[in-house]
């Protein structure tokens, strides 16, 4: 085992992986995971590394990095929209750019996202009042179990609230261990064609652009205004900046928790309280975490703490181990379900690792 998977994480952290393949083609991808699964290898897929933490013993198998690129444009009319084919490994947030400068709307408010173009639909990425299910057209994928490729269209992938289809299918493929399913191939998006960006739904992004909630605004703007304020978050990733260490993250650590009536009832009458769907009501991880005593930059001097801009982030602050990243998860879950009696659910992928 040689090569360091914390160099291929946004958190910095993670133990080597005992073979790296690089698949910079889909037919290099499909076969690195093919012969992957033939040998009867533990498999591990990263791309933008922003959504995991890898444990400091490493993972003792097959880490395929999806370094696929490209965008291609189907159509681009006023009666179809923009229906456009991204490969899974394409940096997202250069999608984003790519979308806002031809006047595809729909994914401007998730400008700034790091990570991969694949990894989007597999969490139903979402920020800021919009999320990738609304533009989502098709995913194609490999299917590890039936070893062939399977087209899931919107209607299918059974989008929620940071979760889908593709997340929930897991397979133990080798021993006990369960890996994922599918494998993404490439995205198809279809956007309407205009210049204003979908209606504003997120009130911090309306104030900054001095809108209404429900107004449109120039996407350009929107894209800016976004950026802004996620880099007031340390939600902005630089691989090339080592500086900022509120960046040297996996974004928000906690998703905000859904709960039913009775338990939103039980909160404090000024914790946030949001429809959510089927009965359900979500509310603020970042206030529960806040308001539990844990305030930004909680954990001080570190090597782990909570962002000093934001405290859903958590962060290391040059030399944190998974470890270390891991106690300081449980401090503060333990922390926010004793003052509120609601456990908070992270939203990284844990690998070899567990906080419970």
């Amino acid at each position: 085992m040689t090569t360091s998977l914390a160099d291929l994480t946004t958190l910095r952290v993670g133990g080597p992986a005992r073979r790296l393949v690089h698949a910079r083609t889909e037919a290099e991808l499909v076969d690195a995971v093919a012969a992957a699964d033939a040998a009867g290898e533990p498999l591990l897929l990263v791309a933008g590394g922003s959504n995991l933490l890898v444990a400091d013993a490493g993972f003792d198998g097959t880490v395929v990095h999806v370094a696929t690129e490209g965008v291609q444009v189907a159509s681009e009319d006023a009666c179809g929209g923009g229906i456009v084919t991204v490969a899974a490994g394409h940096r997202f947030d250069d999608f984003v750019a790519t979308a806002v400068e031809r006047g595809w709307a729909g994914v401007e408010a998730l400008s700034g996202i790091p990570g991969s173009v694949g990894a989007t639909p597999v969490q139903n990425v979402g920020a800021y009042g919009q999320e990738v299910a609304q533009t989502v057209e098709t995913v194609r994928t490999f299917d590890r179990v039936e070893r062939r490729q399977r087209t899931f269209v919107a209607a299918e992938l059974d989008f929620g609230y940071r979760t889908s289809l593709l997340k929930r299918s897991r397979v133990a493929l080798h021993g006990d261990h369960a890996e994922s399913r599918y494998v993404v191939l490439d995205v198809t998006f279809q956007f309407p064609l205009r210049a204003n960006a979908s209606e504003v739904r997120y009130p911090e992004l309306a104030r900054r652009l001095g809108v209404a909630v429900g107004d449109l605004a120039p996407a350009r703007d929107v894209r800016a205004a976004v950026l802004e304020l996620r880099a007031g978050k340390g939600m902005v990733w630089d691989p090339a900046d080592r500086s900022d260490h509120d960046t040297w993250s996996a974004g928000s650590f906690f998703t905000n928790p859904l709960l039913t009536p009775d338990e939103a009832a039980a909160l404090p009458s000024d914790a946030p309280r949001f429809p959510a769907g089927d009965g359900l009501v979500k509310t603020s991880a970042a206030w529960l975490i806040d308001h539990a005593g844990f305030g930004k930059g909680f954990g001080a001097p570190g090597p782990a703490t909570l962002s000093t801009k934001h405290t859903l982030a958590l962060t290391n602050r040059g030399s944190a181990t998974a470890a270390d990243l891991l106690d300081l998860a449980r401090t503060v879950a333990d922390g926010v379900e004793e003052r509120f009696g609601v456990r908070l659910v992270h939203e990284p992928v844990l690998v070899g690792a567990a906080l419970s």
